[in-house]
């Protein structure tokens, strides 16, 4: 294994397809000053192409856009670029046939974008929960490349909560009721006449994603491929008026008793592959407790540790299944750009990535 001081030294080539949408833009933020990766294309729609990054661009970030950034020029969404791993940002009208053809041309493709998650042979990743998963993508019908998906924004969260849960007692049913941060929308997402001093309680999709995106990344990884779980999951989705942060209030069953402590004990405790390889985007915590009765909140803990880190409270009995508690995650961060990240770091170490 190579010494992740190498990177330093020399920076590994990559490219963002949908450069210029939110998420695009938000692992240009990351990647910025990221010590392994350095962006040499930014691509995104005919309509940008051929124009400076700062001029395609409606910045939304709350850093300012670096200069070189803002110069490089927007190029097409093509696969002749030079670089062998790219960021998939894109919208997911045309995500799905965009993707393809860059595996086909031999590129690596860490994708954000929900078209091939449930691909029987498209790894659906969380770091800490199922990095075993990325060797499916070798059943990949490409000579070289490969498409690497993580999930939707509210399922990292819940995922990442449930996860320890699954390996200790065991799941029967779970039902998530989720307050989703209006970023979650994109832009410029939900208009403001509909969302202030309102709630939502739709979001087009949402629910079937977190019923069923779940099964697949708790599921085990055999020669057939991944055996999902059977896991009874029922989710209720409301778009709120918050900037960033998704919440999900949560109810479980459990196979086996548990105390409380045991499954504070069992969060606590938890890492994984991110942590033990010290990834330059894993948080140091992936999972953290609180037992203040009034956390965690969007405002207070949404940027904690990286803002990759999942919080967690209001743990208490349920009298209609075993417990219940509230989890709030980074909706843009760690259920989006900074999970890609994650991935595309695990590929590094994992020898996957050559430039």
């Amino acid at each position: 294994m190579i010494s992740s001081d190498f990177y330093f030294r020399d920076k590994i080539p990559v490219a963002i397809l949908g450069a210029t949408g939110c998420i695009g833009q938000k692992i240009v933020q990351l990647l910025e000053r990221h010590p392994w990766f350095q962006i040499v294309a930014l691509c995104a729609s005919e309509r940008s192409a051929g124009k400076a990054y700062g001029e395609a661009v409606h910045w939304l970030m709350p850093t300012p856009l670096p200069p070189a950034i803002a110069q490089m020029t927007v190029q097409a969404c093509e696969p002749n670029i030079s670089c062998s791993l790219v960021f998939s940002a894109l919208d997911a009208s045309v995500a799905g046939e965009i993707e393809w053809r860059f595996a086909e041309a031999g590129f690596l493709v860490v994708s954000n974008s929900r078209n091939h998650r449930l691909n029987p042979q498209v790894p659906l990743v969380i770091g800490e929960v199922n990095a075993d998963h990325l060797e499916l993508a070798k059943k990949q019908p490409f000579a070289k490349g490969k498409i690497i998906t993580n999930p939707n924004c509210s399922v990292i969260g819940l995922t990442l909560a449930l996860k320890p849960l699954f390996d200790r007692f065991g799941l029967e049913a779970v039902h998530a009721v989720t307050l989703q941060a209006v970023s979650g929308a994109g832009y410029p997402g939900v208009g403001s006449l509909d969302i202030l001093d309102n709630v939502i309680p739709f979001i087009s999709g949402e629910e079937e994603k977190i019923e069923k995106e779940p099964l697949k990344i708790l599921g085990k990884l055999s020669e057939q491929g991944i055996q999902e779980i059977p896991l009874k999951i029922s989710a209720q989705c409301n778009r709120v008026a918050v900037t960033n942060g998704h919440l999900a209030c949560l109810s479980v069953k459990l196979k086996q008793k548990a105390s409380r402590q045991e499954l504070i004990h069992a969060w606590n405790d938890f890492s994984g592959e991110p942590q033990q390889l010290q990834l330059p985007s894993a948080p140091f915590q992936p999972l953290h407790f609180f037992e203040e009765p009034t956390y965690p909140q969007p405002l207070l803990h949404r940027s904690l540790d990286k803002e990759m880190a999942v919080s967690i409270g209001q743990l208490r009995s349920c009298p209609l299944l075993d417990y219940k508690f509230t989890l709030l995650s980074h909706n843009t961060v760690r259920g989006a750009a900074g999970a890609a990240l994650l991935n595309a770091e695990l590929l590094v170490k994992k020898g996957w990535v050559f430039w």
